[in-house]
Formats: C-alpha cells, sequence, structure tokens
C-alpha cells in the first residue's frame, strides 16, 4: 500500500502549508500563461518550464517538511547550483520540450487536426452543436486521442524522477532517464496503486460535491467549486512528487539544498 501512503503524505503536508503551496502553482500557471502570448518561443519556454516545475515542488516539499519557508522562487532554485548540474537540467528540459512538440506534431497528423478544431468549437460555446457532432464523430479523432495520451503518458515515465535524480543525485540526462524508467518498473504495483488512489479520491469527491447541490437543488452552482478544487488537487498532485521519489530511491545520503531567502 505503499503508493497510498504516498497521496495520503502528500495531503498531510500540503495542510501544513497550503497558501504556500497553492501560491507556488497559481505562479507557476501565470508565468506560462504570460509564455503563451510570445509566439513560437514563448510555447518552447513554457514545455521546458515543466520539468522545473516537478523539481520546484520537491524543493517544496523538502523545505515545507524542514519548516522551511516555501515560494515560488524555488522553481528557479535547481539553476542556482553548480554549472554542471544547471547544465544538464537545462539540456533536460530541452529534450522534454522536444519530445512534447514531436508527440503534438505526430497526434495532429494522425487526427488530420480534429482535436485542434474541437478546441476552437467547444472555446466557441453556443451556435456550434452541429458541428461538434460532426468532430466527434470523425474517427480520427479517438485515434489522435490515443496517440497523443499514451504518448504523453509513456514520456512522463523516463523523465518522473529525472529532474530530482539530476539535482540531487548528480546523474547525466541519459543516466536519468534510464533510472528514472528502471524505478518506475520495480516500482509498478506502488505506481498502480498511486495512480488508483488519486482517481478515487477525485471520483469520490466529485460524486459527494454533485449529491450535495443535487440535495440543493443548485446543480448549476457545482462549477462555482470546479476550480479551486482542481486547483488544490493540482497542487497536492505536485507535492506528492516528493514521496514517489524517495519511495523509489535511497535518499539518506543526499544533501538537502537549503531554498533561496522567501521573496
Amino acid at each position: 500500500m505503499e503508493g497510498v501512503q504516498w497521496v495520503r503524505d502528500a495531503f498531510r503536508l500540503f495542510m501544513r502549508r497550503p497558501l504556500p503551496f497553492s501560491a507556488m502553482f497559481v505562479a507557476f500557471l501565470l508565468v506560462a500563461l504570460l509564455a503563451t502570448l510570445v509566439p513560437v518561443v514563448g510555447g518552447v519556454v513554457m514545455l521546458m518550464s515543466l520539468p522545473l516545475l516537478s523539481l520546484g515542488f520537491m524543493i517544496g516539499s523538502r523545505a515545507a517538511r524542514d519548516d522551511l519557508p516555501v515560494h515560488p522562487g524555488l522553481f528557479i532554485e535547481p539553476l542556482r547550483g553548480d554549472a554542471r548540474r544547471r547544465k544538464t537540467l537545462l539540456t533536460l528540459c530541452a529534450a522534454y520540450a522536444l519530445c512534447t512538440v514531436l508527440i503534438m506534431t505526430l497526434s495532429d497528423w494522425v487526427d488530420g487536426g480534429s482535436f485542434e478544431r474541437l478546441q476552437r468549437l467547444m472555446a466557441q460555446g453556443d451556435g456550434t452543436r452541429g458541428e461538434l457532432e460532426v468532430v466527434l464523430a470523425d474517427p480520427r479523432l479517438g485515434w489522435g486521442m490515443v496517440t497523443r495520451f499514451g504518448l504523453a503518458a509513456a514520456l512522463s515515465i523516463p523523465f518522473w524522477h529525472a529532474p530530482a535524480l539530476v539535482y540531487w543525485q548528480g546523474q547525466g540526462v541519459s543516466q536519468a532517464l534510464f533510472s528514472s524508467t528502471l524505478a518506475l518498473w520495480r516500482c509498478k504495483g506502488a505506481f498502480t496503486m498511486y495512480s488508483l488512489t488519486w482517481a478515487v479520491v477525485i471520483g469520490v469527491f466529485g460524486a459527494l460535491v454533485g449529491l450535495v447541490f443535487a440535495l440543493f437543488d443548485a446543480r448549476q452552482l457545482a462549477g462555482l467549486i470546479a476550480m479551486p478544487a482542481g486547483l488544490a488537487f493540482s497542487t497536492m498532485f505536485y507535492v506528492s512528487l516528493l514521496f514517489t521519489y524517495e519511495g523509489c530511491f535511497s535518499v539518506s545520503d543526499v544533501p538537502r539544498p537549503l531554498p533561496g531567502p522567501a521573496a
């Protein structure tokens, strides 16, 4: 039941510092939103920053556990280290961005652009029901979704622990990707329980919220809680990454760099 314990520990740690952890996630979302406003380059920078997002939360989780400050500045803390590890981390980030772009390109080719059309029609809202039905009936959309999410899930395996292995254990890019993949394979039972636990927690929460609003005949208001709940669960997921890392690797001899001063 180690995977269940990872989720339980994440909830407990999040509840110790809910506002600082949430501030970290919101700050990242705002920076990512601003980055997307810059054509091409902004999107690439955003994709490159995702490994630093997971690593920043790992550092923040350790800081919270050690009663140290938790703040958005921890996202750039790994880049303040020695030049070799900084270069390795940036190479890892670039590799992640490149792989993601390749996955998106392949998926768009498989679905013929139907997923992009679906997103555009959903954003437009009313008056597009007929077009939505046409897009949803396109068999290429299903194959594109399988390709997109299947390859994204496969990509997450080597990159799951890789940033932490570079930062805390000084591994190179290839070694970190291999070690992460091997760790997830060896701990596949724990990760299965970890995934199922998250699915059950979110499913039960959604069912309870729906039931409560239904009892008060206010189903239309259920959406009001969706955004804060999504923010909280997303943040807790990133907090849990530290526990998955420590559950897969011996960290007794790994130094714990002190975070920089709070902003």
